[in-house]
């Protein structure tokens, strides 16, 4: 096991993973840009650095600052989160050549899965299903409108490199397609400095199912059932559950397997996200790989008991997974409401500011993971992602019912948040029914 990991990340992520590694026994470095000066990892890690300006281009995004700022502390292992550099092919590359470990995968499986048309490719060729669509990556809007007209409208345009909603467009009519290709590709290029798109056959009401999996040195590799991440706003997570009661315990062993199979395709190592589309007919799709922790992680560990950053940095320490397939139960219903300081009246412009009094709620089965306090001041610079609230129950409507009486105990003063949303999405007859896909935030919530 390591002696100090470098996390190299913020927020509530990065309090999250000094957790982990005080359970283990580790030692802590972290490290914060000079706005972040009073942010809670700063004073709960053993040592903390300073790597830049408040920019995250200067701080949480300058490699050789946080390469140095392991080797000055002397930190064995550094772990990314999710976001920032955490799957940055050059940044693992960088870890490799200092002879510090990466907690996640090789530069080689960042590269191979974080380029969608290349892990659609990949998939296609190890047997995986996958959305109908373009066997490769296009610049040219003329071709992919060949590609679009083949596959047939509706299509979907997506960025390789793409994440976080960006560089994606959806296209219903034939003489609208290459407008929004250009707007997709420019988009991407700016925010990705990549303009390779493809194309694929836009789902109809689909859900967005994505299985987690643990895979270590030894060849091991596990799934710990799956995510129903469907309620989304402009492609970006809102609230997600766990397991996906729509799902029965044939289907949930067939999209399992297929899950290990894609990892297995690239010799995946460490803990990843294989992400689906389902459709309302249960025939599902492989669309991406996240080659990460995942926000959304927590629901996974309250339902199978097994803490997913513990068991990360395990594996990179080179050790074997103390479990199989088998000893793996899913126990109970969780759902993580991602909690913004945003104004959801205002086009959901983010909130910064002074947090003037916080309340968190507790009691059976309440877990918030969030790094603001009293007098803490949320910097403009940053995602607006302030926290995330996790319950358990014993089924769903008891884990709905929990969430409801967990979101009103909890008291954010001093900025305004998306609690409110929250509860309308909780309390709509249509999610309690669970009819929903990815369409349901947008169709009846932003009315």
């Amino acid at each position: 096991m390591f002696k100090k990991i470098l996390i190299a990340n913020r927020g509530e992520i990065a309090l999250r993973i000094i957790r982990g590694c005080k359970e283990l026994g580790v030692q802590t470095v972290a490290v914060y840009s000079e706005i972040d000066k009073d942010s809670l990892h700063v004073h709960m890690a053993d040592e903390a650095v300073c790597i830049g300006p408040a920019i995250s281009s200067k701080s949480y995004l300058n490699m050789n600052n946080i390469i140095s700022a392991a080797r000055i502390t002397h930190a064995e292992a550094i772990h990314p989160g999710y976001g920032f550099l955490s799957e940055s092919t050059k940044f693992a590359k960088l870890c490799e050549e200092n002879e510090i470990k990466l907690i996640g995968p090789k530069e080689e499986h960042i590269r191979r899965m974080g380029n969608k048309s290349e892990a659609r490719k990949t998939m296609i060729e190890a047997g995986v299903s996958v959305v109908p669509g373009s066997e490769g990556a296009t610049k040219d809007s003329l071709e992919a409108l060949d590609i679009a007209q083949k596959i047939g409208f509706p299509v979907m345009i997506k960025a390789s490199s793409g994440g976080g909603g960006r560089g994606i467009r959806i296209v219903h009519e034939e003489e609208d397609f290459v407008n929004k290709f250009n707007m997709a590709k420019s988009e991407a290029a700016a925010a990705f400095n990549d303009d390779d798109m493809y194309i694929e056959k836009f789902i109809e009401e689909p859900r967005h199912i994505e299985f987690q999996i643990l895979a270590d040195e030894h060849g091991n590799i596990v799934h710990l059932g799956e995510r129903d991440c469907s309620l989304q706003r402009r492609n970006q997570k809102v609230l997600e559950e766990a397991p996906c009661t729509k799902i029965d315990d044939d289907l949930r062993k067939r999209m399992g397997q297929m899950a290990i199979k894609a990892a297995k395709a690239v010799n995946y190592v460490s803990a990843g996200t294989i992400e689906f589309l389902l459709d309302k007919h249960y025939n599902f799709y492989f669309i991406e790989m996240n080659t990460r922790i995942q926000v959304e992680h927590p629901i996974t560990e309250a339902i199978t008991g097994i803490d997913l950053i513990k068991e990360q940095i395990k594996i990179a320490a080179g050790e074997k997974l103390s479990f199989t397939q088998d000893g793996i139960k899913i126990n109970g219903h969780a759902i993580e409401c991602r909690i913004n300081a945003e104004d959801p009246n205002n086009n959901f412009a983010p909130c910064p500011g002074m947090i003037e009094d916080y309340f968190i709620p507790g009691g059976n089965g309440v877990r918030i993971d969030s790094h603001i306090y009293s007098g803490y001041k949320i910097p403009a610079t940053y995602d607006s992602m302030i926290g995330k609230l996790i319950v358990w129950g014993r089924d769903r409507n008891e884990a709905i019912a929990r969430m409801k009486r967990a979101i009103d105990e909890l008291i954010i003063i001093g900025v305004k948040t998306n609690t409110d949303f929250h509860k309308e999405i909780l309390n709509h007859e249509r999610f309690i029914e669970n009819k929903i896909d990815t369409s349901f935030i947008g169709k009846e919530m932003m009315k």
